[in-house]
């Protein structure tokens, strides 16, 4: 790859459609506009054009052309969107008109938005917000990752570095002066407050719930002994035959997982094996599983007696086959369900969803993943150094502290994970 290369790719939906979106982006962008559709149309304004293939002059479509003039384009380069009809033929028509060009080659996944993270047009945690976006599945998923790819890490960021580089100057400042032994004290006393006081805000940040359960699911583990009725209760909750339902105890073996959508919330609904003692090693396997199971769950359904240690602050006590009449007496404190009648299953799944949100980032809150949450935490790590020794040893702190934030925004130090970020993007993104 390279960038004095000008790319392109179909930007829209696979055809058949309506309408498709092929864009070009690179310095060639407007040559290659010049020779399939004629004249440049106007900086943003949509105009329609004729597309000739440049080697016959043949007609390809009819289409809209829009022209963005870098830097002020999506990559930040000179960009060419042309919105034809979206069968097959025409798609391939003209991309095969765009590969006949010189200069032009067919876009990597995620080349794109690498263009623009490469071009200042966003920040890394943008870019990150952004494959987020094009992934999420679910409503809580969606605004979570949009709240992040408009830039709302960015700004936070930007203010912090902000206060670190007006700390850092006050520090060299202070070391190269030369005075009052009470007023450098001062000075000293001051920064070390101020160090502190960035500390502790980013130590609330780091505090917050993160990403990750809210990308791959709130971990709902249902877990009891055998026969409670767990494999019923997650096909219920499922609305599908996910599990094996039999009345032979043993039945389930392993952990059978169940991705949902219950009110916009991300959920990772986990079938387990009956606890108990059993010399059927198989079985046996999928007890020892299903324990595993529990210890890593954010939320437990739990289908045993109540008396039972389970070891979990997060629990639902579930009496399930509620419809039995033996099992007409329900304990206290435990939510009656039948997975055959549908008793309680509307209570048990709002249950679930109040739990969950407890766990997940508030609405409208940015939520850091696992490497924004390092880099942050090595960030606040360097503060407190920088709070707690003497003004060279501050300084030196603040500038590790500084290393932080670019490494957190990208500016630096982020090579070896490019790769892999921008590969999660479609081609044509």
């Amino acid at each position: 790859m390279s960038a004095a290369d000008t790319i392109f790719a179909l930007s829209s939906g696979r055809p058949p459609a309506a309408v498709a979106v092929i864009r070009s982006s690179g310095p060639q962008a407007f040559a290659a506009c010049e020779a399939i559709a004629g004249t440049l149309p106007p900086s943003r304004i949509p105009v329609l054009r004729e597309l000739r293939d440049p080697a016959s002059s043949e007609v390809i479509d009819q289409a809209l052309v829009l022209r963005f003039d870098a830097p002020k384009s999506a990559t930040g380069e000179d960009v060419v969107e042309y919105q034809c009809h979206g069968s097959r033929a025409v798609i391939d028509a003209l991309l095969g008109a765009m590969t006949s060009l010189p200069g032009m080659r067919m876009a990597e996944p995620g080349e794109f938005t690498r263009r623009a993270f490469a071009n200042g047009r966003i920040d890394l945690t943008e870019a990150e917000g952004l494959a987020d976006l094009l992934e999420a599945e679910t409503e809580s998923q969606r605004r979570a990752a949009l709240l992040m790819a408009e830039g709302g890490l960015r700004k936070q960021i930007a203010a912090w570095r902000q206060q670190l580089v007006e700390l850092s100057a006050r520090a060299e400042a202070a070391i190269d002066y030369v005075g009052d032994e009470d007023e450098t004290l001062a000075d000293e006393q001051a920064l070390a407050s101020e160090a502190q006081a960035l500390a502790d805000e980013l130590g609330q940040w780091l505090q917050r719930p993160r990403a990750e359960p809210l990308k791959e699911g709130i971990r709902v583990v249902v877990a009891g002994p055998p026969n409670a009725g767990k494999s019923s209760l997650v096909n219920a909750l499922a609305e599908s035959e996910r599990a094996i339902v039999t009345d032979i105890p043993g039945t389930t073996r392993d952990a059978i997982e169940v991705p949902l959508s219950l009110d916009g919330v991300p959920i990772l609904l986990i079938d387990t094996a009956g606890l108990r003692e059993s010399d059927d090693l198989v079985e046996a396997i999928g007890v020892n599983r299903a324990e595993s199971q529990m210890k890593r769950a954010d939320l437990i359904l739990w289908l045993g007696e109540r008396g039972e240690a389970l070891g979990h602050e997060q629990v639902i006590r579930v009496h399930a086959q509620a419809d039995r009449p033996d099992r007409a007496a329900v304990p206290a404190g435990s939510l009656a369900v039948s997975a055959v009648s549908g008793l309680g299953l509307g209570d048990l799944a709002r249950r679930i969803v109040e739990e969950a949100r407890r766990l997940l980032p508030a609405e409208g809150e940015l939520a850091l993943n696992r490497r924004q949450a390092h880099e942050l935490g090595q960030a606040r790590a360097a503060l407190v150094d920088a709070a707690h020794t003497d003004l060279v040893r501050t300084a030196e702190a603040l500038r590790a502290a500084r290393s932080a934030f670019d490494r957190l925004s990208g500016r630096a130090g982020v090579e070896d994970m490019l790769d892999a970020l921008f590969g999660r993007f479609c081609l044509g993104k």
